[in-house]
């Protein structure tokens, strides 16, 4: 087992024997311990190698200074300068939070962004204010549209989070393919099939090899419906906001495999204005909805998270030996 703080120690070493600054490299080791400290291993000590890799792009910008600009009452443009997205959220959350109180409603646009991590941190990072919050990104072209055979949509995750007062948050993060790609190549490690309906082959044919299928096309979640929201995503956090889709974030990496470069739209609301002067209420009712939920045993989004959370911060993570020795490689070899 390894303590939630020395995830945080081991993932920041690693980011900045890489080459990445302190104020960079700070947020994404943050973002990894939460993915594993919350048993979300797609998106925790998994990607640290992935991060690395990124680093090293030719088209990284490792010591990225974000520049952030109010443009409006409600909107705030963050350039990310070609360095991660988290430092460019972190550096306008104050801004959006004070928009949002303000008018009620704050659009933030974070552009030339290398992304790679779950969207619940910075949901929460929301929510913590008081703020509901929606959050979604492109990535690469891995995935192919309802009826279609060749990708063109990126895995487009969208995340929602409401506030709770001293309950944790109603929190969901998923992606609009059937699966987040991190999942698919979790699988190809362990060597274990993939459930049908998660991909098709490089002819378009159902497959079950994880293998093939990251060579092949990822396929959207619920058909239709599925590709319709992530073609919404593609729009609002692409063009919209002046910004790449998928498919010319792919173009931009010109096969170099680094992390999707793209852009980042979050919409932070404030209950409280938004609420005409009835917060209690509406607060009572958003309780009753969520009852309605757990008085069934149904759960709610985000619970076994929360639940894996206590867990990991009383006893520890359990790190794969495959990957845990990985990682001590990575730092042995740029120290």
């Amino acid at each position: 087992m390894v303590g939630v703080d020395d995830v945080f120690h081991m993932a920041l070493q690693v980011l900045l024997n890489a080459g990445l600054s302190p104020e960079q490299a700070e947020p994404v080791a943050r973002v990894i311990t939460a993915g594993e400290r919350d048993e979300c291993f797609s998106h925790g000590l998994y990607r640290l190698p992935g991060c690395v890799e990124t680093i090293k792009s030719p088209k990284f910008v490792p010591d990225a200074v974000p520049n952030i600009v109010e443009t409006s009452a409600a909107v705030v443009h963050a350039d990310a300068a070609y360095g991660y997205s988290l430092l460019a959220f972190d550096r306008a959350l104050s801004i959006v939070e004070r928009k949002t109180r303000s008018v009620g409603v704050c659009i933030l646009a974070i552009n030339n962004c290398f992304h790679f991590s779950a969207l619940w941190p910075e949901i929460e990072a929301m929510t913590e204010r008081g703020l509901a919050a929606i959050a979604m990104t492109p990535s690469h072209s891995w995935v192919a549209p309802a009826g279609g055979t060749r990708p063109v949509l990126g895995t487009n995750p969208i995340a929602f989070g409401w506030p709770r007062g001293k309950e944790r948050p109603y929190v969901f993060d998923f992606a609009t393919s059937a699966i987040a790609r991190g999942d698919i190549a979790l699988h190809k490690i362990g060597g274990k099939p993939i459930p049908a309906g998660w991909a098709v082959d490089s002819d378009g044919n159902s497959t079950t090899d994880a293998a093939v299928a990251l060579s092949g096309a990822m396929l959207t979640f619920g058909g239709h419906k599925g590709s319709a929201l992530s073609t919404m995503i593609e729009l609002l956090a692409g063009p919209l906001i002046g910004d790449m889709t998928s498919m010319q974030s792919m173009a931009f990496d010109g096969g170099i495999k680094a992390a999707p470069c793209h852009g980042e739209l979050i919409i932070a609301f404030d209950p409280e204005l938004l609420g005409g002067g009835t917060s209690t209420a509406n607060h009572e009712s958003a309780e009753a909805l969520f009852a309605a939920f757990t008085d069934q045993a149904a759960r709610l989004p985000s619970q076994r998270r929360y639940e894996a959370r206590e867990r990991s911060m009383k006893y520890g993570v359990r790190v794969a030996r495959e990957l845990y020795d990985r990682i001590q490689s990575l730092l042995m070899d740029v120290q």
